[in-house]
């Protein structure tokens, strides 16, 4: 079984460029296979070695390289006597001249070349230490030039190579020469070592899972004012060799990213390559590694072009034709319309310029010698195959897709081809073709319909607007306005009033079907409102705005006002909460994606397009690295079935897509808690363009881990379902889920208040097995959390979360029930509200919040937009955060953190935190900043909510007259002033206090 595989790894190679993964396995089994103790052996094995390093970059390829040459070395020069065969294979000289050529390949891997180079240095050392002393002088020369060329390239471990060229110099130079010597060297590799650390921040971007880390790389690379050639060449290399390894390994889009970096590498190359050789040799290697790619062949025979008249020699160069045939004979090309247009181009545009420059003769303008095909000489050859070239691309395009090429190049190649060889009626009849093969698509019509204006075919353009204005055609309203300036250009009165006349037909036919395509939409998407995602990517909370200074609804610590309804019969009876209001908003099932912009749109166009739809709230264009990207939110959901109808509409003549926002929406949870914002990008940008990661605020519940991930279209978003159960973690399955709000009720985080509940008024005696045995005849009990203090001893409340919200309902039937002979209250749970912090000191001798602020700090200088959740994994990473509270208005926020020592390493660090690009600015919290802060935020303070709702009070007789000299100051206070008086938050009477 095991030499099948070798067979077969084999045959692929002879094909196709492989990566390590096959190579090693094959350079294993030859070197098994032969006598590496005989020079037919070692060369064999040399010829594995070389075809293998062609294909692409690999350091342990090349590792295992240099340790064969530095094995056989070492066999060979033990010999008594050496083969005959050998001649100056492996001696040091040759072995010499081999290692550096190997390690060459691999030098410009900056963060892994030094497993290659430290190996020849190794080498080098030895025999300079066991070498005859008159030649150790000569060798030792050799070793300086080594080892300061390798200072002057940057490397990661370039601190290492200074100290082995110190200590070299210890050894082999006068004492008296090694400061100076030392200083020299220093010099010269600063610009390498600046030239390293530019990049590092770069070079730890690529260890993480998407291959998007390189092509910023590379393009920040290429946007140098003067392009180092050295280090971009290797980064391709590196680029390809993980692409293709992803490629191997079956990862979606590692294919589409190898072509890129392919197609790259050639332009770069091109444009700065150092000879033609050099290009020559990559693109053999590009048309192995993807040959279904058009774009790549397409420079190959473009280069090919160009070699016939250069005047530099080039080595084996092959004809265009033989290339084109090669690339055919793939049989790739026939599911990709993109790259099969691409290489019919190529071919195409090469034999139409043969012509025009009269390589081959004159141009052929006779039609009739062409249509009859009689005595056809070279030039007339040379025309016909052209024309061939493109009929049978032409074919091949709609093989590879019904839809074809949507902006019909190869079409418009021909027909234009056919116009300047005056033969018209060939042009009409490649798009009178297209237009019956294409029947919906309004591009091909009325380019046919201009071509027969174009060769004043006047009555059959008629004929042909008559016949297709009722068609289902993909924009109508394009054609009916081609017509209708047709006519006024052309036409007579009566034909004038005939195409408005059937144009307003036709207008009434489209409407009322888009009007039931619209229904249908409206049913297929028919959504719940769901309205608590709403500002998840705003870093707000997305729940109802307390009114800080309003009174608590419930205090039970004052009597029933006399104004207050009486309680109805019953009142023991469970209180079923209400759930909070409907946010008005409803961003999720308002809100449609529109991909495909072309650059220039404005929002006004966008508005024009989406007019007949519905009132139009807001409308945001984003600026995205590969186009450009819009939402466009409505006031109502029910414009959105008619929004989707836009889908594949044009604006400045280039097509868009629109789509329902949540379809290209993700909710992604249970990822590994280390996870952050980069790692998130990475793993999900392999499967597509990632327009906005939205992460939750933890303002009111500090363990929430769960994201949304929006990518720019829906396909890209199914595609990365597959990473739904896959384990980043042991025992850790991710969940990934399309962001469905008919779904929401599914996600591990949705509804989590309306299931769980608050019980107070517990005995000190009262355990969780207590609660589980009293809650379990309710329903399917989740989890159950009891509060204690720091001594372990309980607080005297818990939290019971059920598996269904019915259950919690259910559950507060349970209130005022007798449990360890105390009465127990229960209500929902409220994660927005929290219990009221009287002024307890605490161990510092402080009041909470005086203890709170002491270990919080202010930020400033915020970036617009700026997420919560975003900027709690940012502070993360430099000091333990414990909640972060998010002031947009004010481009500022207030930060938590576990102490006071970890509020001061961001108070007193050195270096500047950067942000989103802006560097922020930490100040102590201070009593004043907290008030102003309550002015200003909805939530009203430091964390706290000053008009909180207290928790039910448990059992009979309990003192209700607690905090009445509080209550007091506050009533004495409230009467003074007038109604400004009455405005005076918390703060205020605790200044009152003293």
């Amino acid at each position: 079984m095991e030499s099948q595989v070798i067979v077969a790894q084999e045959m692929v190679t002879n094909y196709l460029a492989a990566g390590d993964e096959v190579w090693i396995p094959l350079i294993d089994a030859k070197s098994t296979a032969v006598d590496l103790d005989s020079p037919s052996g070692v060369l064999e094995v040399l010829e594995v070695y070389s075809r293998a390093e062609a294909d692409y970059l690999s350091i342990p390829i090349l590792q295992k390289h240099v340790g064969f040459l530095i094995d056989r070395h070492a066999f060979f020069a033990a010999l008594e006597s050496k083969p005959d065969d050998l001649g100056e294979l492996f001696s040091s000289d040759w072995t010499r001249a081999a290692i550096t050529a190997v390690v060459a390949k691999g030098v410009g891997h900056i963060t892994k070349s030094h497993l290659l180079w430290d190996t020849q240095r190794d080498w080098e050392l030895d025999l300079l230490e066991n070498a005859p002393n008159h030649e150790k002088s000569a060798l030792a020369a050799h070793v300086e030039i080594l080892l300061l060329s390798r200072l002057q390239q940057p490397h990661s471990n370039h601190e290492e190579t200074y100290q082995a060229y110190s200590t070299f110099t210890t050894n082999h130079k006068p004492s008296d020469q090694y400061e100076t010597v030392l200083v020299s060297a220093s010099k010269l590799r600063s610009k390498a070592v600046k030239a390293y650390e530019r990049r590092e921040a770069s070079e730890i971007s690529l260890s993480g899972f998407s291959l998007d880390g390189y092509a910023y790389y590379i393009a920040s690379e290429r946007r140098a004012k003067n392009v180092d050639m050295f280090n971009l060449k290797a980064l391709y290399e590196r680029a390809i060799a993980d692409a293709a390894k992803r490629r191997f390994a079956g990862d979606p889009g590692a294919e589409d990213a190898l072509r890129v970096f392919w197609a790259g590498y050639c332009d770069t190359l091109r444009i700065n390559g150092p000879d033609e050789n050099s290009e020559l040799h990559t693109l053999r290697r590009a048309v192995r590694s993807v040959p279904g790619s058009g774009e790549v062949w397409a420079r190959y025979i473009r280069f090919l072009e160009r070699g016939i008249d250069s005047e530099d020699e080039i080595e084996n160069l092959e004809s265009v034709s033989e290339a084109f045939s090669r690339a055919l004979s793939t049989n790739l090309f026939g599911k990709d319309v993109q790259q099969t247009v691409q290489l019919i181009l190529a071919r195409a545009g090469f034999e139409k310029r043969r012509i025009e420059v009269g390589k081959g003769g004159e141009i052929l303008c006779n039609a009739a010698i062409y249509t009859q095909h009689a005595h056809i000489n070279p030039d007339e050859e040379m025309f016909a195959t052209l024309i061939r070239i493109l009929e049978d691309g032409i074919a091949l395009v709609r093989q590879a897709s019904p839809a074809g090429d949507p902006r019909f190049r190869l079409e418009k190649f021909l027909a234009e081809l056919y116009l300047s060889l005056d033969l018209p009626d060939s042009a009409i009849a490649v798009w009178q073709a297209t237009a019956k093969h294409h029947k919906t698509s309004y591009v091909a019509w009325t380019t046919y319909t201009d071509t027969l204006i174009k060769t004043d075919r006047l009555d059959q353009a008629r004929t042909t607007f008559q016949d297709i204005a009722m068609k289902n055609i993909d924009w109508p309203e394009a054609i009916w306005e081609a017509w209708i300036a047709f006519e006024h250009l052309h036409g007579s009165v009566e034909s004038i009033e005939t195409a408005l006349d059937k144009v307003e037909r036709a207008q009434y036919q489209v409407n009322v079907r888009r009007a039931r395509e619209a229904e249908k939409a409206s049913h297929e998407a028919g959504q719940i409102p769901v309205t608590d995602v709403v500002g998840a990517g705003t870093g707000e909370a997305a729940l109802p705005a307390m009114d800080v200074d309003a009174p608590s609804s419930v205090d039970s610590r004052s009597k029933r006002k006399a104004e207050d309804p009486p309680p109805a019969e019953g009142s023991k009876k469970p209180r079923l909460e209400q759930p909070p209001p409907q946010l008005k908003r409803d961003r999720e099932n308002c809100t449609v994606f529109v991909a495909d912009l072309p650059s220039g749109v404005s929002e006004s166009e966008l508005k024009d397009l989406f007019k007949d739809c519905g009132e139009v709230r807001e409308v945001k264009i984003t600026q995205m690295p590969e186009g450009v990207v819009a939402t466009v939110e409505f006031n109502t959901r029910d414009s959105v079935p008619a929004a989707l109808t836009k889908d594949k509409k044009r604006i400045q003549d280039q097509e868009i897509a629109v789509h329902l926002a949540w379809k290209s929406t993700l909710y992604v949870t249970n990822f590994p808690e280390k996870a952050d914002d980069a790692s998130i990008r990475d793993l999900f940008g392999q499967y597509g363009l990632i327009f906005d990661v939205r992460w939750p605020s933890k303002k009111f519940k500090n363990t929430r881990r769960f994201c949304y991930v929006q990518y720019t279209s829906p396909s890209s978003a199914e595609r990365a379902l597959e990473l739904h159960g896959r384990e980043l973690e042991p025992e850790r399955a991710i969940s990934v889920l399309m962001s469905n709000p008919e779904r929401k009720k599914e996600r591990t985080d949705a509804d989590a208040g309306e299931r769980e509940i608050y019980v107070a008024g517990l005995s000190k005696f009262t355990t969780k097995e207590d609660l589980e045995n009293v809650f379990r005849t309710y329903g399917s009990l989740k989890e159950v959390r009891m509060a204690q203090d720091p001594n372990g001893q309980p607080k005297g409340f818990a939290f019971v979360e059920f598996e269904e919200e019915a259950s919690a309902q259910a559950a507060l039937g349970a209130n005022n029930y007798e449990l360890k002979n105390r009465r127990i209250a229960v209500t929902l749970a409220d994660t927005r509200v929290r219990a009221r912090n009287r002024e307890v000191l605490s161990d510092t001798g402080l009041g909470r919040r005086a203890e709170a602020r002491n270990r919080s700090v202010r930020v400033r200088n915020l970036p617009p937009a700026t997420q919560e959740g975003l900027l709690h994994q940012t502070l993360e990473k430099y000091a333990s955060v414990k909640r972060t509270e998010l002031f947009v208005s004010q481009n500022e926020a207030v930060v938590e953190l576990e102490n006071p020592a970890e509020a001061g390493k961001l108070l007193l660090r050195p270096e500047p935190i950067v942000f989103n690009g802006n560097a922020l600015q930490f100040s102590e919290e201070t009593q004043a900043a907290s008030s102003g802060a309550r002015a200003a935020g909805p939530s009203g303070g430091m964390f706290i909510p000053r008009s909180a709702k207290s928790r039910p009070r448990a059992g009979i007789g309990r003192d209700r007259n607690l905090g009445v000299s509080i209550r007091n100051a506050n009533s004495a206070t409230s009467g003074v002033g007038g109604s400004e008086q009455g405005k005076k938050g918390q703060d205020d009477f605790r200044k009152m206090l003293g």
